[in-house]
């Protein structure tokens, strides 16, 4: 390796954080060590991190405790997961921001494969993000008609998978209402109202077309099922992108918010919360603190604003601009964009940080910013980029890792075999992260084995799925039910003979 280079040998173990950095002046190198040793997390500390989470989890899915826990365990009356004989034709509505999709899936049970047909993006103008519910609900029944209109579907009453990606509280599997919205939504009326009647309604002021039953669909979860149809050993759903999540299929006995005990049930864990309530203090930066009070909703999301796509380029920014006004970056000379808040995206992380063009890519970045660089700023950015990327990893896979470690636990289970189904940018696009997400989850969570499938297309393919699954539960209750009824009338049959 020559002295103008870098890479990354992160000791797999946890216990450090051991990187090649060649070209950096020990003298340097120490001073930056001070401020990034704040974002290498230990192994003991991961493993405290796992447990508070842990403890979490139990407080999110309790009756009376689940008010106030930070992490929300939301029931997703998601009751199976795939089994290979699912079929037919569906909708899937996937509205998570400012462009929402429509498409047509087919489920073909023959080659387990789940084919998106057809599908349109739709763009929701800006002020129709803060207008009405109503104004809203009406231009998804619109662009949804123009849909079925175009691809001859409008005589068709299909199911309808609805990814609705904003915190919500599922009452059923068609009954979702509206906590809170997010992502620059706040249209009036929705909040505290069934976001599936509203759908329901809107179509129904049209009065052009219909649809059949509606599930209501969280990306994750859409990310476990798209995936379970390929795998039926996927049980848990992670998104790792600009924002982060993770579901798993919970014991029914333990979701005291729904009665009955028999089976299990999806739970959207909402895992961004994890923190809220301070818990997460101890291993916040100051840079964590700063991201937190400048955002849209500061004292909210405290997990997700350390390890998700949105925040860490900002995190990466600050940092360098403290560095630099220390007089260890750039001559000690900033620039107008680097000053710039949010001006630093995540993606240019992952540029930074690959094994064979990373060096190239990191100047052409700061040349980007206007920075007068030499070789060892170009060094020292790759290292704090890799400490920012290395600490999101690895409380991304403690986190992951209880949830395993709870599924082994639950079902009394020398050794868990399961897979993860997965989505997002951070764990597509970066470099290494995936690689220390898994080595951070075999380091605690060692009695689990994990196989990860990357999620096609969850939020539509899923969303067909979680419909298909329903139907399917639907279809074997009314069998059970029926020959229930036969069951009787034979015994009826019998006590009048006798």
């Amino acid at each position: 390796m020559s002295s103008t280079q870098m890479s990354k040998t992160a000791d797999v173990s946890g216990e450090t954080c051991t990187l090649h950095t060649d070209g950096i002046p020990p003298d340097t190198l120490i001073k930056v060590q001070r401020y990034l040793e704040r974002f290498h997390l230990t192994r003991e500390k991961l493993q405290e991190v796992s447990e508070r989470l842990r403890k979490d989890l139990i407080r999110g899915l309790g009756k009376h405790s689940h008010h106030k826990a930070p992490v929300k365990m939301l029931p997703t009356f998601v009751r199976a997961t795939p089994d290979g004989t699912e079929k037919g034709d569906f909708l899937a509505l996937d509205l998570g921001g400012t462009n929402f999709r429509v498409l047509h899936v087919r489920v073909m049970e023959e080659q387990q494969r789940v084919l998106k047909m057809d599908s349109q993006i739709c763009a929701i103008p800006k002020e129709m993000m803060q207008g009405t519910g109503e104004q809203l609900f009406d231009h998804i029944a619109a662009c949804l008609y123009d849909f079925l209109l175009s691809h001859n579907l409008e005589r068709e009453t299909l199911p309808l998978g609805f990814t609705f990606s904003f915190p919500c509280e599922q009452k059923e599997i068609d009954k979702s209402i509206l906590i809170r919205w997010t992502k620059g939504f706040n249209c009036s009326g929705v909040e505290g109202e069934d976001v599936v009647k509203l759908l329901k309604e809107a179509i129904r002021r049209r009065g052009d077309y219909d649809i059949g039953s509606v599930a209501m669909v969280n990306d994750t979860v859409g990310t476990m099922m798209s995936c379970g149809f390929r795998d039926q050993s996927c049980e848990i759903g992670m998104i790792i992108g600009t924002g982060t999540n993770a579901c798993y299929m919970e014991e029914m006995k333990n979701v005291k918010r729904v009665e009955g005990e028999a089976g299990r049930m999806c739970i959207n864990t909402e895992w961004g919360g994890f923190g809220d309530d301070g818990s997460l203090r101890d291993i916040q930066t100051e840079f964590d603190v700063v991201v937190d009070e400048m955002s849209i909703n500061p004292g909210v999301h405290t997990f997700e604003k350390m390890i998700s796509g949105m925040y860490l380029g900002e995190i990466v920014r600050l940092l360098l601009v403290r560095l630099t006004e220390d007089g260890l970056l750039f001559g000690g000379r900033t620039s107008k964009a680097l000053l710039t808040p949010e001006a630093f995206e995540t993606k240019f992380i992952s540029e930074i940080e690959e094994q064979d063009n990373g060096l190239e890519n990191t100047q052409k970045v700061l040349s980007k910013f206007g920075l007068k660089w030499d070789t060892v700023d170009s060094c020292v950015v790759r290292l704090v980029c890799d400490a920012i990327s290395s600490r999101s990893a690895r409380l991304c896979g403690a986190a992951l890792a209880t949830l395993a470690n709870r599924i082994r636990v639950n079902r009394r289970q020398e050794r868990l075999k399961t897979t993860v189904g997965v989505d997002g940018t951070v764990y597509k696009k970066h470099p290494n992260f995936s690689e220390e997400l898994r080595a951070t989850v075999r380091l605690l969570a060692p009695k689990c084995d994990i196989t990860f499938l990357v999620s096609e297309d969850g939020s539509g393919k899923g969303a067909a799925m979680v419909t298909a699954v329903a139907q399917r539960l639907a279809r074997q209750s009314r069998l059970l039910e029926e020959s229930d009824g036969e069951t009787d009338d034979e015994e009826e049959e019998e006590e009048e003979d006798q």
